[in-house]
């Protein structure tokens, strides 16, 4: 029976052992990956920005970037200067490491802006590529001797200070994770303004200080105008606009984003040559029967009524405008876009740019239909740029092979699938929205839109 029980014992004791190896053997494998997954970190992070902004992939990527520029510069910071630490060290270790990089992220991005360069995509370039540098450059030696109790100190003689100099060593690293945490607050444009981390090119800081040239890009091809309007005059000219969508019925709305306002001519005027959409806080009942808290104003190169012929449509060219957006962002939704005549809206749809209740960031999109008849977008938010401070020329240059949206005479987004690409009639809008995914704030009473002008060049 003692022979038994022995034996028995024996047996937990070897497998206990075993166990003990495999979590030692896992610790020891993981302990050589981290480092090579802290270096890859970021060129992963710019990896996922490829993928669509459309959830669950624009949930993926979000998370990728964020957790990148949280955490990875700082810990390979860390872990240059502190390769070996102790145990009591490692939660410290960790708050610095989150602290330094929202320092590191707020720092180089408040560099990038000032110098002109700012681009989201710039800083996880400059960031992936020190997080990858100081993690391969970093030596990580044995950790530091632990004491035990007193006896190890004593042991150790007279010149043992490690486990005195612990808690102020421990207090210095808190310490650094406060003043770097400070620093990230205050250092400028850092996370918050980077809402598309694939935003490419830089966005210039404030407005140009005259009216943008109405002018195409350059192309192989010559250009030719075809349609054009800088509002010279002191009236909309009806020849070329209507103040309304093909659905006019003594005024208009787009019921289908849940809008607040309903479009009327009043407000819509030219003068001192540009052209002003004006909302209202002003209740107007519809001819729906609604009643719409908002007036506000669009033109449309469209029908004055749902059988009417449109004024001008347009197949491919270059489509631009000068804009300058609402200084009264909040709960407004400028938008500069092409629809198809023939449908009377519907898909496909080019947005040549929307200010979505934002006056420092555009949104330029293509909406369209797969061959199945499920929606599809194409997506791209441009910024940060002071979008209400002066005019600004948003465009697109539409083409049978591709889309290229423009900001300032600069490419910012592209589209070349040929199953995307739009190949019919489409009018052109400008209009005011109010209220769509937000209402504006109680003291906002009224918001314009102007436009120097607006013009077409095709081929």
């Amino acid at each position: 029976m003692n022979r038994t029980s022995g034996g028995a014992e024996a047996v937990r004791v070897v497998r206990v052992v075993r166990v003990v190896r495999v979590v030692r053997a896992v610790r020891r494998q993981g302990a050589r990956r981290a480092p090579l997954l802290l270096a890859a970190s970021g060129w992963l992070a710019l990896a996922a920005t490829a993928l669509p902004a459309a959830p669950p992939a624009g949930v993926l990527r979000a998370a990728a970037v964020t957790v990148f520029l949280l955490t990875c510069p700082g810990a390979a910071t860390v872990r240059f200067a502190r390769p070996a630490l102790r145990r009591d060290e490692h939660r410290s270790a960790a708050v610095l490491a989150v602290a330094t990089s929202a320092a590191l992220t707020a720092l180089t991005t408040e560099t990038l802006y000032l110098a002109g360069q700012f681009t989201a995509t710039r800083v996880l370039l400059l960031l992936a590529a020190l997080t990858t540098a100081l993690t391969l450059l970093a030596h990580r030696g044995p950790p530091a001797p632990h004491p035990a109790g007193p006896d190890a100190t004593a042991a150790a003689g007279p010149d043992a200070t490690a486990a005195p100099r612990r808690r102020p060593r421990r207090g210095r690293i808190w310490a650094a994770a406060a003043l770097l945490t400070a620093t990230a607050a205050c250092g400028g444009p850092a996370v918050s303004d980077m809402q598309d981390p694939s935003s490419p090119g830089p966005a210039p800081a404030t407005a140009p200080a005259a009216e943008p040239p109405a002018q195409p890009p350059a192309a192989t091809r010559p250009w030719h105008s075809v349609f054009h309007d800088d509002f010279t005059g002191r009236t909309l000219d009806p020849a070329d606009w209507t103040t309304c969508y093909d659905w006019n019925q003594g005024g208009c709305t787009n019921a289908g984003n849940k809008e607040s306002e309903w479009y009327r001519p009043g407000q819509v005027s030219v003068a001192d040559g540009a052209l002003t959409l004006t909302a209202t806080r002003r209740p107007t009942t519809g001819s729906d029967g609604r009643t719409y808290p908002w007036t506000s104003g669009m033109v449309s190169t469209g029908r004055d009524s749902w059988d009417a012929p449109p004024r001008h449509t347009f197949t491919y060219g270059y489509v631009a405008a000068a804009i300058r957006a609402p200084a009264e962002a909040t709960g407004t939704f400028p938008a500069f876009w092409l629809l198809p005549a023939a449908t009377r809206g519907g898909l496909p749809e080019i947005d040549i740019a929307e200010f979505i209740n934002s006056n420092r960031y555009v949104d330029l999109n293509l909406h369209g239909l797969t061959p199945q008849g499920r929606d599809t977008i194409s997506h791209q938010r441009y910024g940060p740029a002071d979008f209400a401070g002066g005019y600004h020329v948003f465009g697109v240059d539409w083409e049978p092979d591709g889309i290229t949206w423009y900001v300032d005479g600069t490419p910012r987004f592209q589209v070349t699938d040929p199953d995307q690409i739009p190949r019919v009639p489409m009018e052109l809008l400008i209009n005011l929205a109010v209220g769509f995914e937000q209402a504006p704030p109680a003291d906002t009473d009224t918001a314009r839109l102007h436009v120097a002008w607006v013009g077409v060049w095709q081929h």
